[in-house]
């Protein structure tokens, strides 16, 4: 058995896909981007500003899942330039208050829409 989440509090999937799955007590949050929600506009000044943004509308999706950043258990950071690691870094270590999930980060060629960082996670209801 699976639950759709869709939050009106994050931009909503630029494809066919869902904003979050959850199975069992596992949330599956897609892919996000630096998309405000409220214009549909990308938000590019910069790699700290644009993590950021990213990491709202996370939270915004586990929020409406009925949970929040705490239980994410693991990450996946996309970036299009590697070189922006400890920017990302800093921004995404101001969400956690210490205990930080598992993550990877990779570098790729081509992010949608041409974005410089895409964020993944995987949370656990309690």
């Amino acid at each position: 058995m699976k639950t759709i989440i869709n939050s009106i509090n994050a931009p909503a999937p630029i494809g066919p896909y869902s904003q979050a799955v959850i199975a069992g007590n596992f949330v599956f949050v897609s892919g996000q981007i630096a998309m405000n929600p409220s214009t549909g506009e990308l938000i590019l000044d910069d790699i700290k500003t644009e993590t950021k943004q990213v990491m709202e509308n996370i939270k915004a999706i586990l929020t409406e899942a009925g949970i929040d950043l705490s239980n994410i258990v693991k990450t996946s950071i996309f970036l299009t330039d590697i070189q922006n690691f400890a920017q990302v870094n800093e921004v995404y270590g101001t969400y956690f208050a210490g205990e930080y999930p598992a993550r990877e980060t990779i570098q790729v060629a081509a992010l949608p829409k041409n974005v410089n960082v895409e964020i993944t996670v995987t949370a656990i209801k309690a």
